[in-house]
């Protein structure tokens, strides 16, 4: 049993099939196939089963997915090492970062990394918190960025800093730059959020929901968006609040065009956490990397960003 067999059996399970597989690892179907094949042999069991016209894991495939991430990870930090001992400060460093946040302040720290570090490949891709968990797990990336500690002990969590949450406005909203008492006098607001999709859970979309229950909203109005960007257009446009943190929330509450609602009894933040595989193999690039997110997210901002005072206009019918 080798690595590039275990790949292959992975790349299968993940690609949901023969063909698929094959085109991913530019191979023929009978090559891929086979390469299946004599994993079923040496093992003694089915990996994959045919139900309703589908590839779908057998028991024994799904034994096997866990181990067969660790191991092919495992081959692909050796191969790291050996090549970061050719050339210390080159080569390819993976970052995944959940997309909220994938803003200005990672906007720098990637400008400092290659400034610094012109030969080395940087390649970002963008997921949700348990999607990046996933993607260090696997090696498929070197340094997660994501919201709240992942409790599983393969990988290892550091906590930069907690970033507070806070509600915003349009500008011309009724409560903009005033203050409520308790989150729950907002309750008949529309909210903008976002969604729960069932198999792809998002840590911000769960918290913003808990604390909506453990304030006394219980059920609110309140409209799924996926965007970041399109949930404040729509808080700009008047068409609901939002709950955001503060970095998300900053630019727009320095130009003016939407407004904060300060609550009373809110003070509910998101931790922000490095994740790397415990026990994998950082390179000296890697490590540079996580050292400037270190010194770059770990910036406690003393003070919200100033905000414009809300433009006057007309108050809205309600």
């Amino acid at each position: 049993m080798d690595s590039d067999a275990l790949n292959t059996f992975l790349v299968v399970h993940r690609r949901g099939g023969i063909s698929n597989a094959a085109k991913a690892l530019h191979r023929s179907q009978p090559a891929i196939s086979r390469r299946i094949a004599l994993l079923e042999q040496e093992l003694g069991v089915p990996l994959f089963e045919r139900i309703a016209g589908k590839t779908r894991l057998s028991d024994a495939g799904r034994v096997m997915v866990p181990y067969a991430e660790r191991a092919v990870a495992a081959a692909q930090d050796a191969e790291n090492a050996v090549r970061a001992l050719l050339r210390d400060n080159s080569g390819p460093v993976a970052l995944a970062v959940t997309g909220t946040l994938a803003g200005e302040r990672l906007s720098k720290v990637l400008k400092r990394f290659a400034r610094r570090h012109p030969d080395v490949a940087l390649t970002l891709r963008t997921a949700t918190s348990a999607e990046v968990s996933d993607l260090i797990r696997r090696g498929e990336a070197t340094i997660g960025l994501r919201y709240d500690r992942d409790r599983s002990g393969d990988l290892d969590c550091e906590v930069l800093f907690a970033e507070p949450l806070g509600v915003v406005c349009a500008p011309d909203h009724p409560l903009a730059g005033r203050r409520v008492g308790r989150l729950a006098d907002l309750r008949d607001e529309r909210w903008i959020a976002f969604p729960e999709v069932p198999g792809r859970r998002e840590i911000t979309a769960s918290h913003v929901f808990a604390l909506f229950l453990t304030h006394g909203l219980g059920e609110v109005d309140w409209t799924p968006v996926d965007s970041l960007t399109a949930q404040k257009r729509l808080v700009e446009a008047g068409l609901g609040i939002a709950l955001l943190s503060r970095s998300n929330a900053a630019e727009e509450l320095r130009a003016g065009s939407i407004a904060a609602i300060r609550v009373g009894n809110l003070t509910a933040s998101h931790e922000v956490v490095a994740v790397t595989r415990h026990g994998g193999f950082l390179s000296a690039a890697s490590r540079r990397l996580l050292d400037i997110v270190r010194t770059d997210f770990s910036k406690v901002e003393s003070a919200a960003p100033a905000a414009k005072p809300p433009r006057p206009s007309p108050q809205r019918h309600r």
